[in-house]
């Protein structure tokens, strides 16, 4: 696992959702200097362009919206993810959390071939534990962790051989999780620090300790990055706002210790909505984090005008 050769691959998916404008996302993320930034960090990095989901022959669901187009990039995902974690750390620029059904997929299976286990660290103020049988919407970006940890429901998606177990998955930032998703997921060991959490005990406390259990079982984290993570005043471009997320200075601190970790094999950037951003700050700042997960210091912060 080379963490010094970083893998941009651009994910323009837009299907997981009614309401579109995520394709834009990899290009914002190109235009707001992603490559760069890690560049003058000493990284070598690859932009390897945009990929497409595959070709399938599912029909059209009722109420699940763009159901074939979400298993097409499932499919293309997972391969891509299992093909550039093998050459370097991976950072995929969506396009909509749907993606990380792929992404994750096909990194479980990476860490299974060099016979580490994966966990996967969930940056959201939403949980995503619906299934395509439980989701009143039909959209599907708000059911990936229900099927990368293996739940049933996922009729004609690829089959998911290496699951990521439910206490294997570390939540932060929660502030809007339907009840019968928290009930599930407190029953399966899920760790979880929503918002009340943070406020109380900070964020720090909920990270390390699950960066010790990634330690201590010797294995690798995938980071999943949602814009709503975020709070909404500093991070407007995304179509899911929940107030009451984190702050600047939480996000940087939370990018910091996951770098000095050393425990990070690749990171998911999505939900990014370039047509409701204000002069790009949401995707300056994204590209600010993930310079932070990468290895830049706050000293090292850039000035920024708007």
């Amino acid at each position: 696992m080379d963490t010094g050769n970083v893998i941009l691959v651009g994910a323009p998916m837009d299907a997981g959702k009614r309401r579109q404008g995520c394709r834009m996302g990899p290009d914002a993320y190109r235009v707001a200097g992603l490559e760069q930034a890690l560049a003058n960090l000493g990284h070598t990095v690859q932009d390897v362009g945009d990929i497409r989901a595959d070709d399938t022959d599912i029909p059209p669901h009722d109420h699940l919206f763009a159901l074939p187009e979400c298993v097409g990039w499932t499919h293309a995902l997972s391969r891509v993810a299992q093909e550039t974690a093998a050459k370097g750390l991976p950072i995929f620029m969506g396009g909509d959390h749907a993606l990380s059904m792929g992404t994750v997929k096909g990194m479980s299976e990476y860490a299974d071939g060099i016979d580490r286990p994966l966990f996967v660290l969930w940056l959201d103020a939403h949980s995503d534990f619906h299934t395509p049988g439980s989701t009143d919407s039909g959209n599907l970006h708000g059911t990936p962790v229900a099927y990368f940890t293996g739940q049933p429901g996922f009729d004609g998606f690829p089959a998911v051989t290496i699951p990521v177990p439910t206490d294997r998955v570390g939540m932060i930032g929660l502030r809007s999780v339907d009840p019968a998703e928290r009930q599930r997921l407190e029953q399966d060991n899920a760790m979880l620090a929503d918002m009340r959490s943070i406020d109380e005990h900070g964020i720090k406390a909920p990270l390390m300790a699950f960066l010790d259990r990634v330690r201590a079982a010797n294995g690798i984290l995938h980071v999943s990055l949602d814009v709503d993570f975020l709070d909404p005043s500093i991070a407007p471009a995304v179509g899911t706002t929940v107030p009451g997320g984190a702050t600047e200075r939480e996000a940087h601190l939370v990018m910091e210790l996951l770098h000095e970790s050393g425990l990070v094999c690749s990171l998911d950037l999505v939900e990014l909505n370039p047509f409701l951003d204000e002069r790009g700050r949401t995707a300056k700042l994204m590209v600010d984090l993930a310079a932070s997960l990468l290895g830049r210091r706050i000293f090292d912060r850039p000035t920024r005008s708007f």
